[in-house]
């Protein structure tokens, strides 16, 4: 059992990325997700290999006595000059380990990371008439978005979390007031009455998600209190009741014994 979590959480990792360990992509669903954590994992590690991303390769170049510019030769490279050779190799070799083996394969031709990095974008975020299908589903799942039976909580907020990233990173426009009745009028029936409480007392247009979330979570924690201090009442009154009882029996049975005594 150990060996098999071992074996989810290493796969988990050449996914998700970690400090020391570039996040992976696997797949064409996967790539909304690993476009931003590589992103974010690149700046991490070296902004200026983002940045060379994004800007591409810089021409290195010489200008003669006459005003003419021409490329440089390797040899009169200044130290400055191979610095920014190695930016681009960076960028290129950074982008191409981000990538499982089958994906780099076919992006094999690019020879150069912002190439690399746009021809990444068209094949797997498509035209505009992709990505407007894919904003159409995503707006369709956040309208249906509901409490699942049997769903925790926590569980429940998580894929809501979700949802909206996706929905933030395809461009889909949403207010801060909708995501949050969405939210709210999501949760199981039992939370009618904090809901409601919720919607009287507080401006949804202006909490964000986050805010929204920590109230949600509070008001169950003190839900979850008021029921351990209902159970822990209504066993100390037990408890009374049959010390009371008790009590009355041993006295009960005292008084018998003297009775009896010729």
């Amino acid at each position: 059992m150990e060996s098999q979590n071992l074996i989810v959480h290493q796969d988990l990792d050449a996914i998700m990325g970690t400090t020391t360990r570039i996040p992976r992509l696997l797949s064409a669903e996967g790539f909304p997700k690993w476009k931003y954590r590589i992103e974010k994992y690149i700046k991490m590690k070296d902004f200026k290999i983002w940045r060379s991303i994004l800007r591409g390769p810089i021409r290195i170049t010489s200008t003669l006595e006459d005003g003419t510019i021409i490329d440089k030769q390797v040899e009169n490279y200044t130290d400055d000059d191979f610095e920014r050779v190695e930016e681009q190799e960076k960028a290129l070799a950074t982008l191409t380990m981000a990538l499982s083996p089958k994906i780099a394969q076919g992006f094999r031709e690019y020879t150069l990371a912002k190439a690399l990095w746009e021809a990444l974008i068209e094949v797997y975020e498509g035209n505009e008439d992709l990505k407007q299908s894919r904003q159409d589903m995503l707006r369709q799942k956040f309208n249906m978005f509901n409490y699942v039976l049997g769903e925790t909580l926590e569980n429940q907020l998580q894929r809501f979390i979700t949802l909206t990233t996706e929905m933030s990173s395809a461009g889909v426009m949403v207010t801060t007031s909708e995501i949050n009745k969405k939210l709210l009028n999501s949760l199981p029936k039992s939370w009618d009455m904090n809901v409601s409480v919720i919607k009287k007392t507080k401006d949804l247009n202006r909490l964000s998600l986050s805010e929204i979330m920590a109230i949600i979570k509070a008001c169950d924690l003190d839900d979850k209190q008021r029921e351990i201090n209902h159970v822990n009442s209504y066993s100390t009154a037990n408890l009374g009741l049959q010390n009371n009882n008790t009590a009355f029996s041993s006295f009960t049975t005292l008084q018998n014994t003297q009775i009896q005594v010729p």
